[in-house]
Order: structure tokens, then C-alpha cells, then sequence
């Protein structure tokens, strides 16, 4: 059965073309997403703030059921992100929580691994406002986490405790 409505969908890429693939979908005018952070480099000459792809090998297509193989015959393409056996999709409001999180870029930290659960927690004021996170404590820190369950990865970000509030 073909959905005809429009998700985002998680894509692996080949290793360091995230760019060139999603540049490659904008030329078939598949929207895509690719987040991107900023990372002050050193070289022995100089100093530089370069771009890099947040989740590496990863990049968002906003698309539905009838364009996967259009998506799948892309340059750099790899294969979608897979969750109990069927295509994974990312909701809305992960992928708006995620370009929050870059525009406030303040303390991210990207874990490539799943940490256990914890409280749910509502960020009610700060440049994260809204967002609905986990609560760790990492070497005696208190850090917020969002969890991109559908792609096994987390985003901890540093915010005072003072912003959150339990959700019951």
C-alpha cells in the first residue's frame, strides 16, 4: 500500500558525503535536512570555524512511500534507517526540536549510544523552551536529553535546573 503523505525519514549516507548527497537530492527537488554544527579546527597555519554534519553519515528526506526509490538511486545514498523491520520516520516535532537546539548552539554533545531512561522533563523557560527531554546526571552534572529514539541516538545539552519542570 502506498502512503501518500509526507514524513521525514532518516537516511545513511556514504562516509563524508552528507554534503554532496544532499545537494544531489536538491537537484531532483527532494527536500532534505542535513543538521550541522560549528567546530573551531586547527590547522599548523591557522585557525578556522568549518560546518560539520551533527549525527555523521546521517541526513533527513522529507518525502513519501512513492519517492524511496528516487531517494535510494541518489549519489551518496546508502540505505534508509530501518526500526522493527519497517522504514523508520522521525516526527515533526523532533526534527523542529533539533533545528531549536542548533539555532541556540550553546553545549551540545552528540552520544552514539542509548542512555537508559529517565524522567521526562519539560524545558519551561531558556533558549530551549518547550522541549520535552530526559533527565540524566552525568559525573555529578545535571544534563537534559533528547532522544531521537527512531535513529539510536541522543543529544545532551546543558541547561540550569532551574528551566525544567517534571512532566507527570
Amino acid at each position: 500500500m502506498i502512503d501518500n503523505s509526507y514524513k521525514w525519514y532518516p537516511l545513511y549516507t556514504r562516509s563524508r558525503a552528507e554534503k554532496t548527497t544532499q545537494e544531489a537530492l536538491a537537484k531532483k527537488n527532494i527536500i532534505s535536512y542535513l543538521p550541522l554544527k560549528k567546530v573551531l579546527k586547527q590547522w599548523s597555519d591557522r585557525k578556522k570555524i568549518v560546518e560539520e554534519p551533527l549525527l555523521k553519515s546521517y541526513l533527513f528526506v522529507y518525502i513519501s512511500t512513492k519517492e524511496y526509490a528516487e531517494v535510494l538511486m541518489t549519489y551518496g545514498v546508502s540505505r534508509f534507517i530501518y526500526f522493527s523491520g519497517k522504514i523508520a520516520s522521525i516526527p515533526d516535532k523532533q526534527l523542529a526540536d533539533l533545528k531549536l537546539l542548533l539555532a541556540n548552539a550553546m553545549d551540545l554533545e552528540v552520544i552514539e549510544y542509548d542512555i537508559s531512561l529517565g524522567e521526562k522533563v519539560l524545558i519551561k523557560a531558556g533558549p530551549f523552551k518547550g522541549i520535552i527531554a530526559e533527565l540524566v546526571s552525568l559525573k555529578s552534572k545535571k544534563s537534559i536529553v533528547l532522544r531521537l529514539q527512531d535513529i539510536g541516538y541522543s543529544i545532551l545539552i546543558n541547561t540550569s535546573m532551574a528551566f525544567i519542570e517534571p512532566i507527570t
